[in-house]
């Protein structure tokens, strides 16, 4: 991966640069403060020519649409805006055609661009809206939660969910800027940073041990936003997600699958939620790590030391890691197991699963056994 610091003129204060280089194509994360307000500049410098249409949700757009629009209209390139309604639900089949007539009406051509403003639903269902309108326009992803600035705004998975599951409909479609702006942050509900910070720890379990040390250190600091390491927490968040990707765009060898720890089970659990603030994605990504701890202890792959740090990790921070956590009635193994076997990476209806080895050593596993994983979901479900 190519990657380097850099300061931008349109802010006084350094923002940080990670390039993601893909065959015949580039493109750049900026990370740093005030970004929403010099949006203008940036998109114009990288997509000449091109005007804009702002996909947003109502609770974004009461904060952050103002000064994005105006950052726009100083250049000249806006075009308009199409204001959702916040949350999973959007992303879906009757939202996304809504969403795609608007774009038409507000006159997005091939050579325009559509901006993702808000968080993972958004960034999902704008990029996914991009990636089919007129066969294809360009995205500016401008992510302003912690989990869609350090997950889902880099490596153009886009997509919407349907009963069977979630992401089961949806493209590759690589963004031409990603504007991170981190002083977003400061206006996030605290349940909601602490769902993003499931996936900062993801970094650390899948593949960077020593960062997982860190956080267990500076978990504090990374929340209240009062020093460098919130930041220095995106930054190894962002290389590390566009190492990945540059090594396994479309996850075909494997690599990119990493990325997915814990959200096997993660996925099913929030199917099971119904998409709801009964359980926000992050919080069942958190659940769904331990799991995997847990079942690659169980599987005799993982050191149980390992895994208790994993769960008193989550336990500190004041996220979920039990099934039991969930609030409500707790799914039978059956009604998982289910959901589970809707996964991306299922193939010939054999299963997979990323296990690790340890802290840092994650893996797939193909071909788990059900009556394995059946067996597992009785204990963690309590119908054992």
């Amino acid at each position: 991966m190519m990657a380097k610091e850099a300061t931008v003129t349109a802010s006084s204060r350094e923002v940080i640069t990670v390039d993601v280089t893909l065959p015949g194509r580039r493109y750049s994360i900026l990370i740093g403060d005030c970004l929403i307000a010099a949006a203008g500049e940036h998109i114009t410098a990288v997509l000449p020519g091109a005007r804009c249409a702002v996909v947003t949700d109502a609770n974004v757009a009461a904060l952050y649409l103002a000064p994005l629009k105006a950052s726009l209209e100083a250049r000249g390139v806006l075009l308009g805006d199409a204001i959702v309604a916040p949350g999973e639900t959007s992303k879906s089949f009757p939202v996304l055609a809504r969403l795609s007539e608007t774009l038409l009406k507000l006159g997005v051509e091939r050579g325009d661009c559509v901006i993702a403003l808000g968080g993972g639903v958004i960034g999902d269902l704008a990029g996914f809206a991009a990636s089919i309108l007129r066969r294809g326009v360009r995205l500016v992803q401008m992510p302003t939660t912690l989990l869609a600035q350090v997950d889902s705004s880099v490596g153009g998975k886009t997509g919407i969910d349907t009963p069977q599951g979630k992401n089961l409909i949806g493209a590759f479609h690589q963004p031409s800027l990603v504007l991170a702006d981190i002083s977003t942050l400061s206006t996030l509900p605290a349940r909601e940073f602490g769902a993003g910070y499931a996936e900062v720890m993801k970094y650390g379990l899948l593949g960077d041990a020593p960062f997982f040390s860190w956080l267990e250190k500076h978990w504090q600091q990374v929340f209240s936003g009062q020093g460098p390491e919130r930041l220095k927490a995106i930054e190894t968040s962002v290389r590390a997600k566009a190492a990945i990707v540059e090594a396994d765009e479309r996850e075909e060898s494997g690599t990119r699958a990493l990325l997915n720890l814990g959200h096997t089970f993660g996925h099913a659990l929030e199917a099971y939620a119904g998409y709801s603030d009964r359980l926000l994605h992050g919080e069942a990504i958190a659940i769904g790590q331990n799991l995997a701890f847990k079942f690659s202890v169980a599987q005799g792959f993982c050191p149980p030391d390992d895994a208790l740090r994993v769960e008193r990790h989550l336990a500190k921070v004041g996220l979920p890691s039990k099934i039991a956590d969930i609030p409500g009635k707790a799914p039978t193994p059956g009604q998982l197991l289910r959901l589970m076997a809707q996964d991306k990476k299922v193939q010939g209806g054999k299963l997979a699963l990323v296990l690790v080895r340890g802290i840092g050593q994650a893996f797939v596993e193909r071909d788990v056994p059900p009556d394995t994983i059946t067996a597992f979901l009785k204990t963690e479900c309590g119908s054992a």
